[in-house]
């Protein structure tokens, strides 16, 4: 049934400009927030300035409104939430709950990828050193609002995970949870490719003692390498012409009704066509080549 508090969002990283595998994401988002009659939020995040691209914050903003799917409420800056994330990792500390490590990348290459808790009754000092969660409510699986149960490689649910690198910069796992949770997030519609990091993110939820929100993961484009689109794959930016043929194509991959007349509509009017006619069944649950 259709709910006044769903709150969705959409939550691209600014080291690039939109394709079209981050219009998946974002129209699936949108059209699953406004067929609940539901907000729909954008949060830009900013955390990683090493990989940013300088105007490209702007420019996917510019993008979205092109392609009219306009958002509600203000944008959030990860960048203009430091002391959020500061807050958090205190309490984690202040808990018991997170330690200082200094393991080296290639130490844990070594061991085969996965952290073996070395530094968790070391007491080190924070001096030259990443912050890990102390991993004591590991969620092994979670159920995909899409894909039913998914099942997370047990080793890597257990691994006493980053959340403050040694760089200074705050981890993706935290800051995206504690955003979400600021931000009454109730369900998360994002790619597949962040099926994995999920269980990590539930287990702050835990730690947090917050309510986690709802997931569902959208299929992935794939490049005609078998490749998912990415700013780091040099995926083509959508272009800023004519919306109408780039948002059938992305309703037609989701599966989803695409009216015989799409090209007499305005953009407007198939959006407004794609959330009467919205049909989560439909989304398909494989990764496929793109159009």
């Amino acid at each position: 049934m259709p709910s006044h508090h769903y709150i969705g969002r959409f939550a691209p990283s600014p080291s690039g400009d939109l394709h079209f595998g981050s219009l998946i994401a974002a129209l699936g988002s949108y059209l699953q927030s406004r067929s609940q009659q539901g907000r729909w939020l954008v949060r830009i995040e900013d955390i990683d300035p090493p990989r940013e691209v300088p105007g490209a914050a702007d420019r996917i903003l510019r993008t979205l409104e092109h392609y009219k799917l306009h958002w509600d409420g203000s944008v959030l800056y990860q960048s203009h939430r430091h002391d959020a994330y500061r807050a958090a990792l205190d309490f984690l500390r202040h808990e018991h709950k997170a330690y200082f490590c200094t393991c080296t990348r290639s130490r844990i290459h070594s061991l085969g990828g996965l952290y073996d808790g070395h530094c968790r009754t070391l007491g080190l000092s924070s001096a030259h050193a990443a912050l890990r969660l102390e991993q004591t409510h590991p969620v092994y699986g979670f159920e995909d609002e899409l894909h039913g149960w998914l099942a997370a490689d047990r080793a890597m649910a257990e691994e006493d995970f980053i959340i403050h690198r040694r760089d200074g910069l705050f981890a993706y796992n935290l800051a995206v949870v504690v955003d979400d949770h600021f931000q009454g997030i109730t369900e998360i519609v994002r790619g597949a490719d962040l099926i994995e990091p999920t269980v990590r993110q539930m287990a702050l939820y835990h730690q947090f003692n917050w309510q986690t929100p709802r997931y569902l993961h959208l299929p992935l484009a794939l490049n005609h390498d078998g490749n998912k689109l990415s700013k780091q794959n040099h995926a083509e930016p959508i272009p800023m012409s004519d919306p109408r043929p780039v948002l059938a194509a992305a309703l037609g991959f989701l599966g989803q009704s695409v009216p015989e007349e799409w090209a007499d509509l305005t953009t407007e009017a198939l959006l407004e066509y794609a959330v009467s006619h919205w049909d989560m069944q439909q989304i398909p649950k494989n990764s496929r080549l793109m159009a």
